[in-house]
């Protein structure tokens, strides 16, 4: 893994997802460089593969039932986008150590109220990833190999199986956290060093011009 640390590593994600959300529609040019970015972030983290395209396959069935009544160009903008948005945060999220997310929030200059639902969220969602795992072993135990096989077992059904079950482990693990003392407060400092403050400047300097450039590219 990269010597990067948690914060860092989670507001340079921020600072991609942002700038490719903000972008202009049919903005493909700069669409094009936010997608080489998450790319490359992606393999700067050293995501797993196999885990990063099964739980996007999951994902973009539901980003596809809500973008195709929007018509064909600008659906496929918009999932396209949104590709790269969940590329950059799944590969976030699955090179995390083990219930390290809310470390990474508390550098985040948020509202504690926010800091909080962010967390809880994070917790969700690693409880999800399990449960997208759990259900891929499942798959292969049962014959339903390659990617083929893994689309036919991820139906309705199975979609709504699965957040069932991650949302009853969610209100377990909620509960546990009650019990142990949880006040809304973690017991940790995550603070961001000079040298990478400015990566973050640096990097949001970079996004912001993109962003800004796909609005002049297409009012001029």
């Amino acid at each position: 893994m990269p010597k990067i640390s948690l914060p860092l590593r989670l507001q340079l994600s921020l600072v991609i997802v942002v700038g490719a959300a903000l972008l202009k529609q049919n903005a493909w040019l700069y669409l094009g460089v936010y997608g080489a970015i998450a790319l490359a972030w992606s393999f700067f983290l050293r995501t797993p593969i196999r885990r990063l395209t099964g739980l996007l396959g999951v994902e973009l069935i539901f980003l596809s039932v809500l973008a195709l009544p929007l018509g064909w160009e600008k659906a496929s903008f918009l999932l396209i986008r949104s590709l790269i948005c969940l590329i950059t945060m799944n590969s976030f999220l699955l090179t995390l150590p083990p219930h390290s997310f809310g470390i990474a929030l508390k550098s985040l200059p948020v509202p504690p109220a926010l800091k909080e639902n962010l967390l809880l969220t994070g917790q969700y969602l690693e409880i999800l990833l399990g449960e997208v795992t759990r259900m891929q072993r499942s798959a292969q135990l049962r014959g339903l190999s390659g990617t083929g096989g893994w689309l036919r077992y991820t139906s309705a059904a199975m979609i709504g199986a699965l957040y069932l079950r991650s949302l009853e482990r969610a209100e377990r693990v909620y509960a546990a956290m009650i019990v142990r003392g949880y006040n809304g407060q973690l017991p940790v400092d995550a603070t961001l060093s000079s040298k990478e403050r400015f990566t973050v400047i640096a990097v949001s300097a970079i996004a912001l011009c993109l962003t800004i450039a796909s609005y002049t590219l297409a009012n001029g």
